[in-house]
């Protein structure tokens, strides 16, 4: 293969064979349970990077099922993400995700940097009960339970958060092991069908784990819970600070 050849088809590895195709990236049938919870104000502080702002002690830990999305097939995810300001502007900061299926792990880590590693998360119903559910190996690290769809709630505020931008830490090595990328990135949603929304009581346990370390942002109080259906695109990012330019 020539140089010329490598340069025209190298968008991700391996080379002849990607792990994922270039986007942008639909998704139809998007599930999502969110529990917002309080916690503690340091620990945040001790996780979140300048120059993106934590305001207020709380978490949103969320399970999401994706049955139709655009290369990356069938799977299911779970993790923490963070509210945060950036140049005065709420957003959210995506502390923690954990997933069952290959290429939106590899896409997500060398296109935004998202923090993914493999899991084993599911959301379902059971009964009367959406339960969402996560395994890291054979331990169980988090389990939230919510009322199934008890009430509907107003659309307007469930679409501003899916169009608020998002923040991500990309860091990608140096051959010698160094940081050749270190990188604040910011993303958005974009194409949103909002297809219902809906509350109810819930609850949330985080258990301890050294390699899945949800549990260190605790749960001090369940806040709100929310479970809702759209179709929207994952839009590619932007840098919007680069930490090597500044060392």
């Amino acid at each position: 293969m020539k140089i010329a050849d490598v340069k025209a088809n190298a968008f991700a590895m391996p080379l002849t064979s990607p792990a994922f195709p270039p986007g942008p990236y639909r998704f139809i049938n998007r599930e999502f349970l969110v529990i917002t919870y309080r916690t503690d104000m340091d620990a945040l502080r001790a996780v979140v990077p300048e120059p993106l702002q934590v305001t207020e002690p709380l978490v949103k830990y969320e399970f999401i099922r994706m049955p139709d999305s655009t290369g990356f097939g069938d799977y299911t995810e779970s993790g923490q993400v963070i509210p945060v300001t950036f140049d005065g502007v709420r957003g959210g900061y995506v502390h923690a995700m954990y997933l069952n299926d290959h290429p939106p792990i590899a896409a997500g880590r060398e296109l935004w940097g998202f923090p993914k590693k493999l899991a084993a998360p599911k959301l379902d119903v059971e009964i009367d009960t959406l339960v969402g559910t996560l395994d890291y190996g054979k331990l169980r690290v988090a389990k939230a339970t919510m009322g199934f769809k008890h009430r509907a709630v107003d659309p307007a505020p469930v679409l501003a958060a899916l169009q608020a931008p998002n923040f991500l830490l990309k860091i990608i090595p140096h051959v010698d092991g160094s940081a050749r990328i270190c990188e604040l990135v910011r993303y958005y949603t974009s194409s949103i069908n909002l297809k219902g929304a809906w509350t109810g009581p819930a609850s949330l346990e985080l258990h301890p784990h050294a390699l899945a370390p949800v549990a260190d942002l605790s749960v001090l109080k369940v806040e709100s819970a929310l479970h809702y259906v759209t179709d929207l695109t994952l839009d590619l990012g932007e840098v919007v600070h680069d930490y090597l330019a500044d060392a």
